[in-house]
């Protein structure tokens, strides 16, 4: 029978932590707490001299039922000075299709920007969109967001709730995921339905990128997790869909802190990856940092950028904001170009998902070979400058 805390009776005097031997036992705010760990070893209950540990009989069918009580799939709409952010689409794309998996309802959040940009998402395939229009979301501040996101989330009672792994969603959503006391699986890169369960299925790279791990939140609700910004492919766009706006009130909500000012990095040097809807990368094969140079050129004549693998940022060949990968940018453009990657499966996990990968390697073994839609097995000195000659060509440029 599962074991629950009365937090009247209990004094706080901490007798019962060294009873446990899961370390399901902890304090918060004074009081002790059982976590997810508790196993209902009952080990506990006769430790506590104030009788504030108990048992209760059927609660297991109890918490069953209050999973059953949770519906629907909803997306968090991150939004940037007033305009909603790519990875809101991408996510209403996935979230589109899990929500047709469960037979149930997509819905959006969209904290600042106009109803314009929530008619937007209703277009990208929201059923309905929560819209805060207050200035207090007018910048980015993790407080707000948190109060006003759980607040929605314990009166409606959504089964799933997605976010982007951007620095948004890093920030803020682990906190939600805390208040709301249900898990968090962030950094995911595909996600699905389990028919049998209808749990969702939430699968991230694990142990270096060397494995890919399928996590599970069978018994809290949210199910919640934040998914990598290009991975995932938007859905259809229908002109004419239309949806529910709900407006929600902020008012009230006072953060202890005020952002004063927003201070963008400005270089000439600066390369936005995932916006790139064509990539020219090198890796190791290139041999030497100069080779980076023929790369620019080429990616200068396609109208994309110069990405690399993680070796080349770490011999010092490049900065690390060109790095493509698991500990890099997770990109999909329309054309990626890989000259000299291997394709070990940490760079693959970041570029798998470009509509056409073009592989220029020696060795017509290379793990990238596995994932291309062109092959070149070859010198890309040799390669690489002729197709630069051949598109100079084709524009009439002077060799």
């Amino acid at each position: 029978m599962p074991v629950v805390v009365d937090s009247e009776r209990c004094k706080g005097c901490e007798e019962c932590l060294s009873s446990c031997p899961f370390d399901a036992l902890v304090m918060r705010e004074g009081k002790a707490h059982i976590n997810e760990y508790c196993q209902a070893c009952v080990a506990c209950v006769s430790v506590c001299p104030e009788g504030a540990i108990i048992e209760i009989e059927g609660g297991a069918e109890e918490a069953a039922h209050d999973v059953r009580r949770y519906k629907g799939v909803w997306i968090f709409a991150e939004q940037r000075e007033g305009k909603v952010a790519s990875v809101a689409f991408e996510l209403l794309g996935i979230g589109r299709k899990l929500a047709d998996d469960l037979a149930t309802s997509l819905s959006a959040l969209l904290f600042g920007a106009s109803e314009k940009e929530a008619e937007e998402l209703i277009k990208w395939g929201a059923d309905r969109v929560f819209h805060a229009a207050h200035p207090v979301f007018e910048h980015f501040h993790d407080e707000p967001y948190v109060h006003l996101l759980s607040s929605l989330v314990k009166e409606h009672r959504p089964e799933i709730l997605l976010a982007g792994a951007t620095p948004i969603g890093r920030s803020f959503f682990p906190r939600v995921a805390a208040r709301l006391r249900t898990g968090l699986t962030a950094d995911c890169t595909s996600l699905a339905i389990d028919a049998e369960t209808g749990n969702l299925l939430q699968i991230r790279p694990a142990f270096g990128g060397n494995i890919m791990a399928t996590i599970l939140c069978p018994r809290h609700r949210p199910q919640m997790a934040t998914v990598r910004p290009r991975v995932m492919k938007r859905g259809a766009y229908d002109e004419g869909r239309r949806g529910e706006i709900v407006a929600v009130s902020a008012d009230g909500i006072q953060p202890r802190t005020k952002v004063l000012q927003s201070v963008k990095e400005v270089s000439e040097c600066m390369v936005n990856l995932q916006e790139a809807e064509i990539i020219v990368s090198g890796g190791r094969g290139l041999g030497d940092p100069k080779g980076f140079a023929l790369l620019q050129e080429l990616a200068g004549l396609l109208g994309g950028a110069v990405g690399s693998s993680r070796a080349a940022v770490d011999a010092g060949w490049i900065p690390y904001r060109h790095q493509v990968g698991q500990t890099g940018k997770t990109v999909c453009p329309k054309i990626y170009i890989a000259c000299g990657i291997s394709g070990a499966v940490q760079h693959l996990v970041g570029m798998q998902s470009s509509d056409v990968i073009i592989a220029i390697n020696k060795n017509p073994d290379a793990p990238i070979f596995n994932v291309a839609t062109y092959g070149l097995v070859g010198d890309l000195y040799e390669i690489v400058p002729l197709l630069i000659r051949k598109i100079k060509e084709h524009r009439g440029i002077a060799q």
